[in-house]
């Protein structure tokens, strides 16, 4: 049984889905509708979907279109890339690390507008239905859920395109039909679907939209230096940038050396594994830079302890609970650790490969006294004989008690 909602929020692209969802949201729930666009850094024009929502009926007080490109890499990628976060080894969490901002800001948009609901295209078999509605629930558990994929029988591209034709939706032909479901952000462009859901075959060169292939990227290397404070990038090449300006700036010095691909097969929340292909050049490069800076400003327990709990707080992004205490618990702990990590990394781009090449700083804990193998003042070699015996002792101890066992 619909619950009756008298006004909706719905996060709106203006493409093919959410176009059919806004019309089946008037006619099913015969309610008003907002439309939010978010402007992620996905490369698209947007005011096109300002264009198509009025032609719903939309009023235009209820069109949001908002540029949240320095919000989503200051406050979301940034502190997770103090963790040095990547999920089941690989995945930089593109997709993930957008969906909260967008979910909180819905939500702000039903208080401004005095909507009692909210709506979202996430299908009903992956991740972003839990990742939207764990941050609507967590800014307003009033607010009523409207997940029309879960409800509706239109669960193909056909019947969309039928329902589209049938009620005079205007679908715009932007040449040949990408076979993926693609997905794209400041942080990332993902490819699902086609000919990837064979886990064996290998995608085309044609389907990867941002970087050249490292067969084809410069024969010679470009160097590049990032420098760091409390543990986020703030200067390349010695010039300030903002967060969403260094990210973009990153992501097309990365593409041009085919920098940042990556084909995995993970574990959706939801249960079933999926395959999925990923273009991360920016952050791919942050991730690098980043553990770089930390490798000589970061105490050695620290670094352990960080690496321990990086697996969990992937997870907890992954898994859509951004919003959660123990996220934000992590975040206290990892933004503690990143006080002192800053300075400046130099890397070496060159055929898909980043290598670091240098790293200073002013609060180093590297010391050239004690590491040097030449002649030194300050160590005393004998010194290891009985740190050695000590964190031995238990197992001297074991193998006498069990000499004769």
């Amino acid at each position: 049984m619909k619950k009756e909602v008298k006004k909706v929020v719905l996060a709106y692209s203006g493409g093919l889905d959410t176009s059919v969802i806004l019309k089946w949201l008037q006619d099913e729930y015969k309610c008003e509708v907002v439309t939010f666009t978010a402007d992620l850094g996905q490369g698209e024009e947007l005011e096109p979907a300002r264009k198509k929502a009025l032609e719903f009926g939309i009023k235009p007080e209820n069109i949001f279109i908002d540029d949240l490109r320095e919000e989503f890499v200051k406050d979301y990628v940034y502190p997770m890339f103090r963790a040095n976060t990547i999920y089941e080894g690989e995945y930089l969490l593109g997709t993930s690390i957008a969906r909260p901002l967008i979910a909180k800001r819905q939500a702000q948009i039903a208080k401004i507008t005095g909507a009692d609901g909210v709506s979202h295209g996430a299908t009903g078999k992956g991740n972003d239905q839990v990742r939207f509605e764990m941050g609507y629930l967590s800014q307003d558990s009033t607010l009523t859920i409207i997940a029309p994929w879960r409800e509706w029988d239109l669960n193909s591209r056909e019947k969309l395109l039928s329902y589209a034709e049938k009620h005079g939706i205007s679908i715009e032909k932007k040449g040949k039909k990408s076979p993926y479901s693609m997905d794209a952000n400041l942080l990332h462009i993902s490819y699902e679907g086609g000919i990837l859901e064979d886990p064996n075959a290998e995608p085309e060169e044609s389907m990867w939209l941002w970087s050249c292939s490292p067969e084809n990227a410069p024969d010679e290397a470009e160097y590049i230096e990032l420098g760091y404070k409390n543990g986020d990038p703030i200067t390349l090449n010695g010039k300030e940038l903002s967060p969403a300006t260094m990210l973009k700036t990153l992501n097309e010095i990365g593409s041009k050396h085919g920098i940042g691909r990556i084909d995995i097969v993970e574990n959706r929340f939801v249960g079933m594994k999926a395959r999925g292909c990923y273009e991360t050049p920016g952050g791919t490069i942050m991730l690098k830079a980043h553990r770089a800076m930390e490798s000589i400003t970061l105490d050695r327990e620290a670094t352990h302890l960080k690496d321990e709990m990086m697996p969990r707080y992937a997870k907890l992004i992954y898994n859509g609970f951004w919003f959660s205490p123990e996220r934000e618990m992590l975040q206290a702990a990892i933004d503690k650790s990143q006080e002192f990590v800053e300075g400046n990394v130099r890397l070496k781009l060159y055929k898909g490969n980043i290598m670091v090449v240098g790293r200073n700083s002013s609060v180093s804990l590297f010391s050239e006294e004690y590491s040097t193998f030449e002649e030194d003042e300050v160590y005393n070699q004998k010194d290891a004989e009985g740190f050695i015996k000590l964190n031995a002792l238990r197992f001297i101890i074991e193998g006498k008690a069990r000499k004769n066992r």
